[in-house]
């Protein structure tokens, strides 16, 4: 045999040996491996429920506040605390003393409208001197009209941590008891996070607490990012204060869309938890203009934000 052949022969069976190698290696890869570069499986989809707070409408009456969120295709609403009359007088919605028959009738008012109220604030911070018995007053408010959400925060120069909890453990099976829910969103100080937020939370380690995620919020006292902010709370998040915020070319809150936050990664860590997530509207309007100083220019602002939502929604839940 010719050494041309021999040497040929021999790369051949190199060959067979390296192929047979390979395929013995393939078929050693046990399932575990394999399945460590799939995605992870997406748990039960969020309901979310974009609702608009009267908040925009501050400067009229609640009534054209309700009409006009109707009309901008909405389906949920949160009350704010006060509003001017028709005389232009501010007034509260619904005081912290006022019976709960009084809210029971505000929300009939709104389902009237087709509008399913979500949300109303506590109009206290946690620490102050009265908060138990105004926390207690507005349960028994939210749960007369069928509203699941008291949303609180803290004061922007800080807070009590350890009369938070305190105070929490004792209104949690308060509010369970009444199927109500109290949410405490970021409000710059040492609550300012979302993350400084869910320790709270988990020590006070009661359902009928849980938080509320505010972005702007985050971006805007602390220069904060919430992307990052909000993977460390994401577990305790039941509601959120949708506010967008930009610095450049002004430093200022805007709608949702219309400032630097990526809502796609924002709503991403919650979009597959099984839970009721309402999404309200805090802020609607545009940056770098004035607002609109008639009611139906904040109608065609709170119609986008809601827009713009449903499209971020039908993405990441596609």
């Amino acid at each position: 045999m010719s050494a041309q052949l021999e040497l040929k022969q021999e790369l051949n069976r190199r060959s067979i040996l390296k192929l047979g190698a390979g395929l013995t290696g393939l078929a050693m890869v046990t399932p575990v491996q394999a399945d460590k570069d799939q995605p992870a499986k997406k748990g039960k989809l969020t309901k979310f429920q974009i609702a608009c707070m009267t908040l925009p409408y501050a400067q009229f009456p609640f009534d054209r506040a309700l009409t006009g969120i109707q009309s901008a295709g909405y389906r949920y609403v949160a009350w704010y605390t006060t509003h001017r009359d028709a005389a232009g007088k501010q007034v509260n919605v619904l005081a912290e003393n006022d019976p709960p028959e009084k809210a029971k009738e505000l929300g009939k008012r709104c389902r009237n409208l087709g509008l399913e109220p979500v949300l109303v604030f506590s109009g206290i911070y946690p620490e102050a001197p009265k908060a138990m018995e105004v926390f207690k007053s507005r349960i028994l408010q939210a749960a007369a009209a069928g509203i699941p959400e008291v949303l609180t925060f803290g004061h922007t120069k800080g807070g009590n941590r350890k009369l938070w909890v305190q105070r929490f453990k004792e209104l949690g099976p308060i509010a369970r008891d009444q199927n109500v829910r109290i949410v405490v969103k970021q409000h710059g100080g040492e609550t300012g996070t979302g993350a400084a937020c869910a320790e709270i939370i988990r020590e006070v380690a009661d359902d009928g607490i849980k938080v509320n995620y505010d972005a702007g919020n985050v971006m805007d006292y602390l220069r904060v990012d919430p992307i990052a902010d909000i993977e460390k709370c994401a577990d305790e998040i039941h509601s959120f204060c949708i506010k967008d915020h930009r610095t450049f070319l002004k430093d200022e809150d805007c709608g949702p869309g219309l400032g630097e936050i990526d809502h796609y990664k924002l709503l991403h860590p919650v979009a597959f938890t099984g839970r009721v997530i309402p999404l309200c509207c805090e802020n609607v309007f545009a940056p770098l203009v004035a607002r609109p100083t008639k009611p139906e220019g904040i109608d065609t602002l709170a119609r986008r934000a809601r827009e713009f939502l449903e499209i971020v929604i039908q993405g990441l839940q596609a």
